[in-house]
């Protein structure tokens, strides 16, 4: 009888389904981590222990749930922050556990050296991409004005933040990103942007291709033209730069000279909340500051509203009742957001940039623009607006091709074959 492979998980977040155990709250993130485990828990030649970060906190925490054995690992809260502690602890759990090999969800904090360092065996460890910090640190600050750029509230300065620490942050998380994936002889991508950016940091490590799963609730809902709020766009995301709110700012300005009743709705907190001007200079950091003057600016305050912090099926629900998807980020991989927009058949205008392209067929299932380009953005939205049948077609297509990319099945079969293919290595 064939041995069981024995893999450990380290994710970014903690697993939904323990999250209760741990006294978190369920991240609005982690679904696909669910849907991917429930695919591998299942196979009987899989066996899983998982780790996640408990930042700010100093202990390690054990959980056992259906025969899985969750750690919660304290961490530091700064990202960039490498801990001898964290190392440590890792340490002990690998002792414990004693895996075949280790595998690392994402590179984007300090954790990840921490876990590459401590397992030590370059040969069993294999690094899944998100986002690259270290190419991010590039696109952070792209289209905006370096007046915006400066214009820091009495609160940053006091504690030397704003755009320009904040893109610094990245770089020093992207060191410590290279460094990891340098002392690694495997990675997993999904996109030709990723395995182009993973060859050029480490051109020795072996590249698996595996596609993203995503959040259960969207497989079993559709996009109907008939139901959807018309002239409505949905952005999923635009706390910070990199996500591009600025531009569907200014394509918006655009939007509205044809159609006045044009609503943006952009998920997540307020972050133009109408405050007076001393409060604004005192406590209202750069971007939302920025975002909030491009409004002012085009007199859109009636057109964007920011829905609060939206669980899965109401982000499902927030989707479907949009009339267009709109993801116009500076820099990305293979969003989520437009992968969980194409599979319930949303119309989908995106930037084109990092993976994209591999999501989203131009002209065919969606449009995409150059990610500077506010005006081609509104242009690609107008269309859509003017033409149902258009619409339609999108849907269609786009959903057809989101079912293949996003296949439960198929993608937890092409992980497990890659655990076998690492595991068998001399």
């Amino acid at each position: 009888m064939q041995k069981k492979i024995k893999v450990l998980w380290l994710t970014n977040i903690c697993m939904p389904d323990v999250a209760e155990e741990f006294n978190k709250e369920k991240s609005f993130a982690g679904g696909w981590l669910s849907g991917l485990f429930s695919g591998i828990h299942k196979n009987e030649d899989i066996s899983l222990c998982i780790c996640f970060p408990l930042y700010g906190e100093e202990k390690t925490k054990k959980v056992i749930k259906a025969n899985v054995s969750y750690y919660g690992v304290g961490v530091s809260s700064i990202p960039y922050q490498y801990s001898d502690k964290t190392e440590k602890a890792f340490k002990k759990i690998i002792k414990n556990e004693k895996p075949d090999l280790v595998h690392i969800f994402g590179t984007e904090f300090a954790h990840t050296l921490a876990m590459v360092n401590a397992f030590k065996n370059s040969e069993k460890t294999v690094i899944s991409i998100q986002g690259l910090c270290s190419i991010y640190a590039n696109h952070y600050l792209e289209g905006i004005p370096k007046k915006a750029i400066n214009a820091r509230s009495f609160k940053e300065i006091v504690k030397r933040r704003g755009l320009i620490s904040e893109r610094k942050d990245y770089k020093k998380r992207g060191k410590l990103e290279i460094e990891a994936l340098k002392k690694v002889n495997h990675v997993i991508g999904r996109t030709s942007w990723d395995k182009a950016c993973a060859s050029q940091i480490n051109p020795n490590a072996k590249y698996h291709f595996c596609n993203e799963s995503l959040r259960e609730s969207f497989y079993n809902k559709a996009w109907n033209t008939s139901k959807c709020e018309k002239y409505s766009l949905f952005v999923s995301q635009g706390n910070y730069p990199i996500k591009g709110l600025h531009y569907m700012i200014e394509a918006l300005s655009i939007i509205k000279k044809r159609f006045k009743e044009v609503k943006l709705y952009i998920a997540g907190g307020n972050i133009i909340e109408k405050n007076n001007r001393f409060i604004q200079m005192i406590k209202t950091p750069s971007y939302p500051r920025y975002i909030k003057s491009l409004i002012e600016k085009y007199d859109l305050y009636g057109n964007v509203v920011f829905t609060g912090n939206l669980n899965e099926e109401e982000m499902r629900d927030k989707f479907l009742n949009s009339h267009v998807f709109v993801s116009p980020s500076t820099i990305e991989n293979s969003p989520n957001s437009v992968g969980e927009a194409m599979l319930l058949g949303v119309p989908c205008v995106s930037s084109d940039v990092g993976g994209v392209l591999d999501l989203l067929k131009h002209k065919s299932e969606g449009f995409v623009y150059q990610s500077t380009a506010a005006y081609m953005l509104a242009h690609y939205v107008l269309t859509l607006f003017e033409d149902n049948k258009l619409c339609i077609e999108f849907s269609k297509k786009s959903k057809e091709h989101a079912a293949l990319t996003h296949n439960k099945e198929i993608n937890s079969k092409t992980l497990t074959d890659i655990y076998v293919d690492i595991a068998k290595e001399n």
